[in-house]
C-alpha cells in the first residue's frame, strides 16, 4: 500500500487573527507547507482562504480576536481541499500576504494583512477565481486568443515579502523585475501579447503564477531568475526545464493536492479520480514537454548570440514548481548568478538587460514559429 502524506494540521495556539491599529493580521500556523490562494466575496463580505488539505480544530474560531471579523468558520470542501472563512465586519483589502516555511520543525506560517477600503473597490475585487470557470476549449502549444496574437507569460521571480537571491546590495526580485518587462516589451514589439505575474514589488504564490498563465491562454511560460550561490564561482545563463524522471510524480503531487479545475486549461478534472486526473496530465506533457525542450535550446542559442555569456552547463533539468504546468511548455531562465561580480554588473546594465531580452524575445518567436509549421504538418 502507498504511503500516504500526512495531513497538514493548523495549530491554534499559535495562529492568531487580531486587530493593529486600523489593519487586520492574521496568523495562521500550520504543521507543514500546503498549496493555498485566497479571495473576497460579497453578501456577505468575507475573506476566503483556500489550502490543499488541513485539519481545523474544533475551537479554530477561538483564534479570532478582531472587531473587524463578525464570523469565522473552517473545514474541508472537497477532497483534498480546506478553506477558512472570515466574515469581515466591513470591507476590507488584502495588502500583504505569504507564507513563510522553513523552521526545523517543518511547519509554516501565513501570514495577512488587510486594511479597510470603500465598498466600491472591495466589490470590484471580489469574486470566485475565474480560472475555476474557465469553458472547454481546444488548445495547442501554439495558441492564438481571439486578438490574433499568442500570449506570452513572462514571470519575474520571487517578489515582495520574497525578495530572492542578494548580494552587495542587488535584489534578485528588483532586477529580474526590470529584466521582465523590458522583455514583455520586445515580445509585443514582435507580434506578441505579454502577460506578466507581476508588474511591481508583490508577493505571487507559485501556483498563482501558473494560474495566471492558463487564464491568459498562454502559448509559453517563461519564468526569469538570477540565483546566488554561497560557494563557487558560476557564471552566465542557464536555463531549465522539468526533469524527465520527475513528471510522473508531478502529476501525483498536482492532482492529489491542486485545485482539479486549474489543472489543465479547458479541462475539468472535478469529476476524475487521481489516476484519470494523473493520465490525462501525462498525455498533456507528450506535446508541452518537447516544446518546453524546444524552447529551452533556443532561449540558449538565443541568449549565447546576444550575450554570449552561457553557464559551463547552460542546459539543464530540475523539479521547479514553475515547471510542473502539464499545458504549458514552461522553462525557468537563471539569467546570470548574483554571487558572480560580472553578472551582477551586467544585470545592474539597462543595455546589457536590454541585450539579454533581445536574444530571449528573438528565440521565442523562433520557437514559436516552428511550433506553427509542426502542428500545421501533424493536421496534413
Amino acid at each position: 500500500m502507498e504511503e500516504r502524506v500526512a495531513l497538514a494540521r493548523a495549530v491554534t495556539a499559535l495562529s492568531s487573527i487580531a486587530d493593529v491599529g486600523a489593519d487586520l493580521h492574521v496568523t495562521l500556523t500550520l504543521t507543514q507547507p500546503v498549496l493555498w490562494r485566497l479571495f473576497t466575496l460579497e453578501t456577505p463580505t468575507r475573506l476566503v482562504i483556500e489550502f490543499g488539505e488541513v485539519a481545523f480544530d474544533d475551537d479554530i474560531a477561538s483564534i479570532a480576536n478582531s472587531a473587524n471579523v463578525a464570523a469565522l468558520s473552517a473545514g474541508a470542501t472537497m477532497p483534498g481541499w480546506s478553506r477558512l472563512v472570515l466574515q469581515l465586519a466591513r470591507p476590507m483589502a488584502v495588502e500583504t500576504a505569504g507564507m513563510t516555511t522553513g523552521a526545523d520543525d517543518g511547519s509554516a506560517v501565513l501570514r495577512l494583512q488587510l486594511m479597510a477600503t470603500d465598498a466600491a473597490s472591495f466589490s470590484q475585487s471580489a469574486g470566485w477565481p475565474q480560472i475555476a470557470g474557465i469553458a472547454p476549449t481546444a488548445r495547442t502549444t501554439a495558441t492564438t486568443p481571439a486578438d490574433g496574437r499568442p500570449v506570452i507569460v513572462v514571470d519575474a521571480g520571487h517578489g515582495g515579502i520574497d525578495p530572492g537571491a542578494q548580494a552587495d546590495g542587488i535584489v534578485e526580485a528588483e532586477v529580474m523585475l526590470a529584466l521582465a518587462k523590458d522583455l514583455a516589451g520586445l515580445l509585443e514589439a514582435r507580434g506578441f501579447r505579454a502577460v506578466l505575474t507581476r508588474s511591481g514589488n508583490v508577493f505571487v504564490p507559485l501556483e498563482t503564477r501558473m494560474s495566471i498563465a492558463r487564464q491568459a491562454g498562454a502559448s509559453a511560460f517563461l519564468s526569469l531568475h538570477a540565483d546566488a550561490l554561497a560557494q563557487g564561482r558560476a557564471s552566465g545563463a542557464t536555463v531549465y526545464t522539468l526533469a524527465p524522471d520527475a513528471t510522473d510524480l508531478a502529476n501525483r503531487i498536482m492532482s492529489e493536492r491542486h485545485d482539479r479545475a486549474d489543472l489543465l486549461a479547458g479541462v475539468d478534472l472535478a469529476g476524475h479520480d487521481d489516476e484519470i486526473a494523473s493520465v490525462l496530465m501525462s498525455l498533456a506533457r507528450t506535446e508541452t514537454q518537447p516544446s518546453a525542450d524546444r524552447l529551452a535550446d533556443l532561449v540558449v542559442q538565443g541568449l549565447a548570440e546576444a550575450t554570449d555569456n552561457l553557464h559551463k552547463r547552460p542546459r539543464m533539468s530540475a523539479t521547479f514548481s514553475v515547471l510542473k504546468s502539464a499545458d504549458i511548455p514552461s522553462v525557468l531562465i537563471e539569467v546570470g548568478y548574483l554571487s558572480s561580480p560580472d553578472d551582477r554588473a551586467d544585470l545592474l546594465s539597462p543595455d546589457w538587460r536590454a541585450t539579454a531580452a533581445a536574444g530571449i524575445a528573438a528565440a521565442v518567436e523562433l520557437w514559436h514559429t516552428r511550433e506553427v509549421e509542426r502542428a500545421a504538418l501533424n493536421q496534413q
